[in-house]
């Protein structure tokens, strides 16, 4: 996993906390320059181990807007183009001279429902967000065809998926019934935290956040709609500062451990969190914990599904969607291929022109 890897013991003595700026390695391609909010620009390098390299420079631009993504591509200034509007893409698969490489996504989008704060320290309330938010109009007004209503945790892609669980689905008089037996009749005020920027797995948090907000407030909720900078969004809902808040996860190795244990367990709930939910579950913590030390493929897949089943149960999110990744780029792009992970490698990838 990328946060494991070996790095240069010379330039981490020689930059010290500026290594970060000045990375050094024994990749495909040589850093030249990184210029914030503009572009890092790599070169081949002649002596990589691993086998020819065709690419003779690599620029990675930011281009924050994704029309203008899109319209860069169009105009030939860009070769490929990540995170497309979900909105381009009927017009990116008609225009002549582009082409369309997708793959399921190893992904989630949710909210997650801070559950050391009032009023989503009671289950029952957990429960009525489930039946207040109509998935289906997210993924038909924000995903398009690159999404799918989520209802676990994990992935449907992924082995030891339960599929046996049933949905909440959209039902906004059982989430009036819920909030009722939650001593919340008339419903109350919360913060509904967006974030700032595309992801395979939230492509459009803003949007996804208006129309929660308008769902939720046929039930009697009031969402304030909240958003930062990404750093501090990040930083943010590290410490627990939100009462719910959006974010995902893509997977970084393909087991279930790295979505459970990492976003739901007790020990990922400890500040700064990456459960940000705060759930603190024994039960399912303990499932987890088990299926880490074994061996046994069926028994760890037993676990899982167990695990699921109580996620869905106690609520600690609303699980958004499951996303296709979609890269747009030039016909003439040959070898790009779409990893799980979220990786973008450019060794292999060649240009026909």
């Amino acid at each position: 996993m990328d946060f494991a890897s070996i790095v240069s013991p010379t330039a981490v003595a020689k930059y010290g906390e500026d290594f970060k700026n000045n990375p050094v390695g024994t990749g495909a391609f040589k850093f030249v320059s990184w210029t914030k909010d503009s572009d890092i620009v790599f070169d081949r390098n002649a002596d990589y181990w691993g086998g020819p390299v065709y690419l003779d420079r690599l620029i990675l631009k930011v281009i924050p807007d994704a029309t203008s993504r899109w319209l860069a591509l169009q105009k030939g200034e860009v070769d490929l183009i990540d995170f497309p509007s979900n909105d381009d893409i009927p017009a990116m698969r008609s225009t002549e001279n582009i082409q369309l490489i997708q793959q399921a996504g190893l992904n989630v989008g949710y909210l997650a429902l801070n559950t050391e704060k009032k009023p989503f320290d009671n289950k029952l309330v957990r429960q009525a967000m489930n039946y207040a938010i109509d998935q289906q109009e997210i993924v038909d007004g924000v995903y398009g065809e690159a999404g799918q209503v989520a209802k676990n945790p994990i992935p449907p892609g992924m082995w030891s998926y339960n599929d046996d669980i049933e949905d909440y689905g959209y039902n906004p008089e059982k989430a009036k019934e819920l909030l009722a037996q939650a001593g919340y009749p008339n419903g109350f005020e919360m913060e509904l935290w967006a974030m700032p920027v595309a992801r395979p797995y939230n492509p459009d948090a803003r949007k996804v956040a208006e129309i929660m907000q308008a769902q939720l407030v046929k039930v009697g909720i009031d969402a304030e709609i909240v958003s930062y900078e990404w750093g501090t969004y990040l930083d943010k809902t590290d410490m627990g500062e939100h009462q719910s808040a959006m974010l995902g996860w893509t997977g970084d190795n393909g087991d279930p451990d790295n979505f459970l244990w990492v976003l739901l367990s007790e020990p990922a709930a400890q500040l700064p969190a990456g459960n940000i939910a705060l759930w603190k579950n024994k039960e399912f913590t303990d499932l987890c914990a088990k299926a880490k030390v074994t061996t046994d493929q069926a028994e760890r897949d037993r676990l899982y599904r167990a695990a699921q089943e109580v996620f869905h149960e106690e609520a600690p999110w609303v699980p958004i969607a499951h996303s296709v990744v979609t890269v747009p780029a030039m016909d003439y792009v040959n070898d790009f291929v779409l990893y799980p992970t979220g990786k973008r490698v450019f060794k292999h990838v060649w240009l026909d022109k």
